[in-house]
């Protein structure tokens, strides 16, 4: 073999492997929306609370290692700048907010339409499983949806509810919560419009909206904890969540998933519950 012809065949299994992890990166972010059946969702929870608790008595099982492919090769460290619109919004904004066709999987009211203010900051804290994460909403990125997240707060919806889904691979960390029903598939029985521009960009630490497609806001979000370059401006920034709370994410994504949507994308073996979401005064 001449070393012309052995370079190319190089050239060629390194252009195989890219295009692969490319089409994987583009299935996940395909997938950061509402699409896990709950059958799915079941069998996977099972599974880790197999996997983390044994079955109890005096002979429990050792927990199975958990393979590279389902960790994150490596989290970035440093905080993303808080996202910032270039041209801000008017004063006030008008909000809609639409009925589903789906049932809520938690009965709740949608919050009232009409105008909103766009401007200020809300705190809000979320008791978990790992520990408190405080998340800082603001307005001036996304006054409709700040407003559907705190009601949602206010009516306890995020109450005993579970993240349902962590991704751990190059391009999209995320953990996403805000399902009652646990299965991925779940909302409040409305939905509301998008609220993106086109320089918006993720980070670590920023807090975004899951959605199925265009203007289908809902409950569910997600935390950037690490490695967010392959997302495109589609899901609606309305805050950040702050760097302690962050690392805590941190350790949950090191213990890694439970495969669901591939290696690199399901139900965190760590398990992150909600026990209470509170609104600062």
């Amino acid at each position: 073999m001449s070393k012309k012809t052995h370079q190319q065949q190089l050239a060629a299994r390194k252009a195989k492997r890219q295009a692969e992890r490319e089409v994987e990166r583009r299935r996940q972010r395909r997938n950061l929306g509402i699409t896990v059946t709950a059958i799915a969702a079941v069998v996977v929870v099972l599974v880790g609370v197999f996997v983390v608790f044994g079955v109890g008595g005096d002979d429990k099982p050792a927990a199975s290692p958990v393979p590279a492919e389902n960790k994150p090769a490596s989290i970035p460290t440093a905080m993303a700048p808080a996202p910032k619109r270039a041209t801000p919004l008017a004063s006030e904004v008008n909000c809609t907010y639409k009925k589903s066709t789906e049932p809520a999987a938690k009965k709740v009211d949608p919050p009232a339409d009409g105008k909103t203010k766009a401007s200020g900051t809300s705190k809000v804290s979320l008791n978990t499983s790992i520990g408190d994460l405080q998340l800082t909403l603001d307005s001036a990125l996304a006054p409709c949806t700040v407003k559907n997240f705190l009601s949602l707060v206010g009516q306890k919806y995020f109450d005993n509810t579970k993240c349902h889904r962590l991704t751990v691979g190059e391009g999209l960390q995320v953990l996403q919560c805000g399902d009652p029903s646990g299965t991925g598939s779940g909302g409040p029985g409305y939905s509301f419009a998008d609220e993106v521009y086109p320089t918006l960009k993720y980070g670590r630490g920023i807090l975004a909206m899951a959605n199925s497609g265009a203007n289908t806001n809902g409950s569910q979000f997600f935390i950037v904890y690490g490695d967010a370059s392959g997302l495109t401006p589609q899901y609606t920034a309305f805050g950040t969540i702050d760097e302690p709370s962050v690392k805590l994410i941190d350790k949950v994504a090191e213990a890694g998933v439970t495969p669901q949507n591939g290696p690199q994308d399901g139900t965190p073996i760590t398990p992150v519950d909600i026990k209470s979401a509170t609104a600062a005064a």
